[in-house]
């Protein structure tokens, strides 16, 4: 079980990570995390008013000669020049909303960096996943700054080093801000997989800086 911080963040003792100024600091990275970044009321208002006013869409992408749908919903807002591309699409943005504006605003300050984009990722229940991955596509930069707003079902976000093969396990809670930075997005993969357990809707933001 993970020793917490006295503001409630764990400290993960692997790896000699170690927590100074709120920063838990890893092998070739380093993370902020919040649980309870906003409120109850806060987070269930906006997880309603996402749900209902964000134009979600199912992707698919070509893998071995066949059409695959993604097994969770995107959306992807933010400055009308910064199109993202990634498995093999191009996502063309569309305008910011009052909500994800309000979100930003209150996340800016805390990740000391103004994102100009946001992924929004719609888990319908436990059988919607994303699979290992890094958010290191050439749009980013170096040591991007990624910032993961959730609302909803709690779920397991896991990381994995790319060449120690060393995991660490988050559990993303309703309302709780993960800032991921330094070297992280280059050396250490991560994932939402999937649950046997009945799980309600979940919302994913991650807020990000395209060059």
């Amino acid at each position: 079980m993970s020793q917490l911080d006295i503001f409630g963040n764990p400290i993960l003792q692997k790896s000699g990570s170690i927590f100074k100024k709120g920063i838990t600091v890893i092998e070739n990275g380093e993370y902020i995390f919040y649980p309870n970044f906003f409120s109850k009321e806060e987070s269930d208002s906006f997880l309603k008013t996402l749900r209902s006013n964000i134009i979600w869409k199912q992707e698919s992408m070509n893998m071995y000669g066949k059409k695959i749908d993604f097994p969770r919903l995107t959306a992807w807002y933010g400055n009308n020049d910064k199109p993202y591309s990634f498995s093999g699409i191009t996502l063309q943005p569309l305008p910011w909303s009052s909500e994800i504006l309000s979100i930003k605003s209150k996340i800016e300050p805390v990740a000391n960096t103004a994102f100009n984009s946001v992924l929004l990722n719609l888990y319908r229940d436990g059988n919607d996943s994303i699979s290992w991955h890094t958010d290191a596509e050439k749009e980013l930069g170096i040591n991007p700054v990624i910032a993961s707003v959730n609302f909803g079902a709690t779920r397991k976000f896991q990381l994995r080093h790319i060449k120690t093969k060393e995991k660490l396990e988050i559990e993303l809670t309703h309302g709780s801000l993960l800032i991921m930075q330094g070297e992280l997005q280059h050396f250490w993969q991560h994932q939402v997989p999937k649950t046997s357990k009945i799980v309600r809707e979940r919302i994913n933001l991650t807020f990000r800086v395209i060059k």
